[in-house]
Order: C-alpha cells, then structure tokens, then sequence
C-alpha cells in the first residue's frame, strides 16, 4: 500500500483539517464547520475508522486508474475513451464497462471479430474510421443494442455478410463512406430499422439490387455519391418509405431512373448530378409527388422534354446548371416551381427561346442563366430579357441571326465548349478536341453524336471518362481506335452501322467499365475484340444480328457482370458460351429465336443474379440448366410458348428465387408440384394473360408480395376450391376472375364464397377458418 500524506484542504483552511491522500484517492472535508475538542470521542472515533479504511480505498483508486487500457486516454465523468492513432491491431481489453464514446480511429485492426464489443453494453458512439478494416465478421456488435452512431468510414470494406450488423436495432447514423463496397446484399441493413441517415459515398457500387435498403423504415438520408451506380433495379428503393434526401451524384446513370425511384414517394430532395445523361422525357417516369429540390446540374443533358418533371407537382427548385442545353421548352407540371438554375448552358436566345421567356414570366420564375448567342445578346442575362428582345422570321436581321445559330450548332468552339467551365487547361493552353466534336472540361465528358461522321475521330482530352460517338457511320473499328484514353469509364458507339470490331479495337482502354454497341450491324465478336479493356463490366449488345453467343471474345474481360443480348437472333445458348464470364450477374437474352437452353449452358456463371429469357421460342422451362445457380434471384420467362408446367420446374433454384415472370406464356395447366421447391423467398409471381382455368393452391409461398393471376379464364367449380380458400388468406390484390360457369363469370376467385358453398368440405372448412383469413377475404 502506498504510504499516506496530510495536506492542507482549501475549503476547510483554518479549521486544523488535513486533506488524506492515498495514490489515486483524496478524502476532501466532508463538515461544514470547523472539528474542536468540544466534539470529544465521537470525532477521535471517526478518524480511526478514516484510518482503518485507507488501505482497501487505496487498492480500489489503483484498480480504478487501471481500468484505463495503456496507449488510451479515458474521460471518466464524460465516459468517453479515445485510442486514437496508436497502430493498435485489436480492440483493447478492460476498456470500462460504463464507456459511452469509443474512438478507435486510424489504428490497424483490419477485422471487426464476432462479439468485439460485448464487453461495452453501453456503448452510444463508436468511431472505427480510417482502420484499415477489410472485413466484419457476422455479429461483430452484437450486444450493443444501444449504439446510435457507427463510423466505419475510409476503410477497405468490398462488402458487407448480411448478419454483419445484426443486434444495432438503435442505430440511428452509420458512416460506411470512403470503403471499396461493390455490392450490396439483400438483407445486409435488415436489422436497422431504427436508422435515420446512411452514407455510403465513394465506394465501389455499380448496381443498386431490388430491396436493397430494405428494413430501413425510418431513414430519410442515403448519401450515394460518388460511385460507379449505372443501373437501378427497380425495386432497389422499395424499403425506404421515409427517404427524403437523396444523392446519386457522381456516378454512371444514363437516364433519370424514374422506375427505381418510384417507391420513394415522399423524397423531398434528390441530387442526379455529375450523371451522363443527354436527354430527360416523360418517359423516364419521374412521378415524386412530394419533391421539391431536383439537381441535374454539371452532367452532359442536351434535350429536355416540355413533361419531363409532370408527375413532380410540388417542385420548387430545378437545377440544371452545367449542361449543354442549347434551348429548353416552358415545363408542363411542376405548378410550384419558383427558380430555375441555368447558368453554363449554351442557350440561343433566338426566336425559339421566345416561349421560355413569356413562361418564366407568366410562371413568375426566377433562372440565372446568360445567352450564349447571338452576338448581340452574348452574355446578356435570361431574367433581363423580354420576349421582344428575340427576333423571329419578318425581323430584317432574323435571317442572318438564323445562319449564325447553324454555324453554331455545326462547329465547335475551341476556346470555351459548353459547360461551366472554359476549355483550358489550367495553364491556360486550349484542350485538344476533335473538330466537330464537344470536349465539356468539368464534366470530362466528350461527344460527337449525329455529326455524320465515318472515321472515328482521335485528338480527345487524356481525361475524358465519357465518349459519345453515338449516331455516325463506323461500319468497322479498327485496332487502337481510342488512343490515350486510358481514364475512359463509357464508351457510346450505339446505332453507328458498326458490322465489326476488330482484335485490339479497344487497347489501351484500361479504365473501361461500360462498352455500348446497341443497335448496329455485328454477327459476331472476333477472339480478341474485346482485349485492351481488363476492367470492362456492362456489354451492350442489344439489337444486333447476332447468330450465337461471343463465347470467345467474352473471356478477355475477367470481371464483366452484365451482359445485354436483347434482340438478335440467338437460337440456343449452349454449353460453353458462359465459360469465359464466371463473374457474370445479369444476363439478358430477351427478345431472341431461344429453342433450346442446354444443360451446363448457364454453369459457368454461378454468381448469376438475374435472368431475363423472354419473348423468345422455348417450349419449357430449362430446368436441368438452372442447376448450379445457387444465387438467382430474378427468372424471366414470359411470352414463351411454354403450355404446361411440369412437377419441379423451378426446383435447382428453389432456395434463391424471388421473383418469377411466367406471364403471357400460354400455359393451359400447371402441375401441382410445378413449383416445389419454392419456399418464403419467393416476392412476386406473374401468371397473367395466361389460358388457365385451374391452379393449385401455394401454400408453401407464404411470403408473397405480389401474385397477379388477372386474365386466366378460370372456371370457379369446386376442383378450384383449394385456390379460393389459399386466395382467401392472402391479403394482396391477385386479379383472378372467374370465367366460368355463367353464374360466376365476372366474380373474384377468392370472394365468390356463394360459388364455392356447395362444395363437399366447404362447411368444415368455415368454421376451422382463422380471423385473419376472414377479414382478407373480402378483399380482391
């Protein structure tokens, strides 16, 4: 025991007190008037047993300081430890039990074990960033059930295991920024249902799957900037029922993904920014009835369709800065809308803008775009003109304002493309672009759409990301055909005659994420057409004339996922097309001549996710070909001539399968075990505009979300009993009407119980029926 002091205690100087000191323990005065001899033997009492107690309060102030782990700083009164920076390679022991801030960052622990933090139950905050971690083991946090913030940003996380989160049921902001995510699984955020913010900018993500986010019922900010996003599945924001900020900025999207994002009803903001897309229509299907801030600033828009924001009446900002929008039309729909940004536009100020004068000023708009042209109105500020400014056809000048807006629209402008920004290299000398091309400096994109062009033009930016070549006359690409373009992500060589690409076409190209070859002339892919671009993911292939699968151009880019081959002329899929995409997720063959899918066809593939086969000639399902598939989620089949099912069809996918398209099919029977196999997982299920006049009941997918039967001629006699009653504990819209007998034609399945009350078992089964079956069924 360390040896006691006396000394003097302030607050009770001149009283004759001392302060007693052992190690880490002080004993303050605890009398508020001074101790005197008049207090006798009760006050020598109370210093003896002061005395007596003074080793055990010394072991337990040596105990407490150490309590502390070494390279930590610990705030008792606050509970809070930082370990900041102290190159640890695991989380350190006997941290305090009562800790409430924990701040890990920038050590070296590499993984999060199972249970890392059971020890801390009360735990609220917890930083990990910047700790070199590369995996999360499944219940890493569990016991910390009430963390409200996780930091686990600027780590080195590919992905996350769908139990990794398990036990955060408080959580209410986690920070996943600055990781190499390039994935989200199903499930991965299913256990945070009370989390309001999620970050997860500037990582690796190239696709957003269906119900991705789902169980996040609360959360209103997901931050998705700065990723390589280009498709969007279009249920991925189907878990969000209270998102009301969201950023997709900085990623690859080349339309507004209006499917994807009509779940997410209630978004107020949405940042679309920093994206390539050239053109926005009604068609996008943008319908957010509650947005009211839209940013698609700085991408590469050329068109805007008059209804392209009709479906979004509340909005109130649009912000369009940064584009190449030579004119834009008065917007139909958004009644509220109050600014529109548009500065850095190259806008005519021409008799055609005439009508977006007089509707900013009717609509009481306020836009801070300048004109581009003519001459005389160069520079000149939108919001300052008026619509007699402009000079339409009888003006004495019109014509020759006319003959400039063409030259304009013809020739590039060396000094100053359109785009926010001059184009100039920062030190000032002009940046290469090919004549009759657009360099945009601050979105790196370059275009030469529809310029009637039959050479590939070379002489780009060394940074360019996005090519557009899209509408010109290139009946071959030749060897080396994008010289000093290593940085390019997208590549657009859509509907340019293209009958072939030649070996070596795309050297050089190492930064190549997106090939689209959509709407040419190719029959085939030479061995080596696709060599030069290793890190090459999405191949557009669609509307082609394609005879068989390029099994052996496929093998030069190890990582392709998503493979489009819509609408060629395909005839069967055979064993070792797939062999050289084992990394394949997406496979698209619609719209094809397919008789056949062989067996082992689709086995090289086993990460396979989706699988769109419809539209084309097959007779029945290939099941022998689903096998070793163990992660498909998605199986198309509609608009083949399929006819029956037969007992297992869909059993080598059975554990996986979430949605199943058999609609427009023909099918006139389906075999009670048709779909053994199928279990929970299975969401939705597609049988309309069949020729089905019985089905037996599911019971076994008692999960679904949607099931449509609507447009089967379904003949209500009491074989169908066993679906009326399945239909009638199912609280979902199915469609099914019956068509037969007389009596019935018209009548919802599952509520014509008038139908189905002379059948043998009906009475037993009413009584035995549950309440809630009661109450669904009602309903159609």
């Amino acid at each position: 025991m360390p040896p006691f002091s006396l000394s003097p205690l302030p607050a009770c100087a001149g009283r004759g007190l001392r302060q007693l000191q052992t190690g880490q323990t002080a004993f303050p005065c605890c009398c508020s008037s001074g101790w005197t001899a008049e207090d006798g033997m009760e006050g020598t009492s109370s210093v003896l047993l002061l005395l007596l107690l003074l080793p055990l309060l010394g072991l337990t102030g040596r105990t407490a300081a150490q309590r502390c782990p070494q390279p930590c700083v610990c705030d008792n009164a606050r509970r809070h430890v930082a370990c900041r920076h102290q190159n640890l390679t695991k989380v350190p022991p006997a941290i305090p039990e009562l800790t409430q801030q924990l701040d890990l960052q920038g050590n070296q622990l590499k993984a999060i074990p199972p249970a890392a933090f059971q020890d801390l139950p009360h735990l609220t905050h917890l930083d990990l960033r910047r700790c070199q971690v590369e995996q999360v083991a499944e219940g890493a946090f569990r016991g910390l059930g009430r963390l409200l913030v996780l930091n686990l940003a600027a780590n080195r996380l590919r992905a996350l295991p769908q139990e990794a989160l398990a036990g955060l049921g408080a959580l209410r902001r986690l920070e996943l920024q600055g990781n190499r995510l390039e994935e989200l699984r199903p499930g991965a955020f299913g256990a945070l249902g009370a989390l309001l913010s999620l970050n997860l900018a500037h990582n690796a993500l190239v696709y957003l799957p269906p119900l991705a986010f789902q169980g996040l019922q609360r959360a209103r900010g997901l931050r998705l900037e700065h990723n390589a996003l280009s498709v969007l599945a279009p249920e991925a924001l189907a878990g969000l029922p209270a998102l009301r900020r969201l950023s997709l900025r900085h990623n690859e999207l080349q339309a507004l993904p209006g499917a994807a994002l009509a779940p997410a009803r209630g978004l107020a903001r949405l940042e679309l920014g920093h994206n390539p897309f050239t053109y926005a229509g009604e068609e996008d299907g943008l319908a957010l009835p509650g947005l009211r801030e839209l940013l698609l600033d700085h991408g590469a828009l050329q068109a805007l369709d008059a209804r392209a924001f009709a479906r979004c009446p509340r909005l109130h900002t649009l912000d369009l800065r940064g584009n190449q929008l030579a004119a834009l039309p008065p917007l139909q729909g958004p009644g509220q809308l109050r600014r529109l940004r548009l500065r850095g536009n190259p806008l005519w100020c021409g008799c055609r803008a005439r009508p977006l004068l007089e509707w900013l000023a009717r609509a009481r708009v306020r836009s801070d775009g300048a004109c581009r042209g003519p001459r005389r109105l160069r520079g000149e500020a939108l919001d300052a003109l008026r619509p007699s400014d402009l000079r339409c056809p009888g003006d004495p000048a019109a014509a020759e304002e006319e003959a400039e807006e063409r030259a304009e629209a013809g020739a590039r402008a060396p000094a100053a493309p359109p785009g926010p920004a001059a184009a100039a290299e920062e030190d000032g000398a002009a940046r290469p672009c090919p004549r009759a091309c657009v360099c945009a400096a601050a979105a790196r994109h370059s275009g030469c759409e529809a310029r009637g062009l039959r050479a590939l033009p070379r002489g780009f930016p060394a940074d360019t990301e996005l090519l557009d070549l899209r509408r010109n006359h290139f009946p071959a690409v030749p060897r080396a055909a994008f010289p000093g373009l290593g940085r390019l992500v997208s590549l657009h060589l859509q509907h340019c005659g293209v009958a072939a690409l030649q070996p070596g076409a795309l050297a050089g190209l190492d930064g190549l994420l997106y090939l689209y070859l959509s709407d040419n002339r190719l029959s085939g892919l030479a061995a080596g057409a696709l060599d030069g671009a290793p890190r090459l993911a999405y191949l557009y292939l669609e509307r082609n004339r394609l005879l068989q699968v390029p099994a052996a151009a496929l093998r030069a880019p190890p990582r392709l996922c998503a493979l489009h081959l819509q609408g060629n002329a395909l005839a069967r899929l055979a064993p070792g097309d797939l062999a050289g995409a084992p990394a394949l997720r997406w496979l698209y063959l619609s719209g094809n001549r397919l008789a056949q899918v062989a067996p082992g066809a689709l086995g090289p593939a086993p990460e396979l996710e989706t699988l769109h086969l419809d539209r084309n000639q097959l007779r029945e399902v290939p099941t022998a070909a689903l096998e070793g598939l163990p992660a498909l989620r998605e199986l198309q089949l509609s608009g083949n001539p399929l006819g029956a099912l037969r007992d297992g069809a869909f059993r080598p996918v059975g554990e996986s399968l979430q949605h199943l398209f058999l609609n427009s099919t023909g099918l006139e029977q389906v075999s009670p075990g048709a779909f053994s196999g199928l279990g929970p997982q299975l969401q939705s299920l597609h049988l309309q505009k069949n020729q089905l006049q019985a089905l037996p009941a599911l019971p076994s997918l008692s999960q679904l979300e949607l099931v449509d039967l609507s447009g089967n001629p379904f003949r209500c006699d009491c074989q169908l009993l066993p679906l009326h009653r399945w239909l009638a504990g199912l609280n979902l819209r199915v469609g099914a009407t019956c068509a037969a007998p007389p009596s019935a034609r018209g009548q919802q399945v599952k509520a014509a119980a008038a139908v189905f009350e002379v059948c043998p078992g009906w009475a037993t089964r009413k009584t035995k029926r549950m309440p809630g079956a009661r109450r669904a069924r009602g309903q159609r």
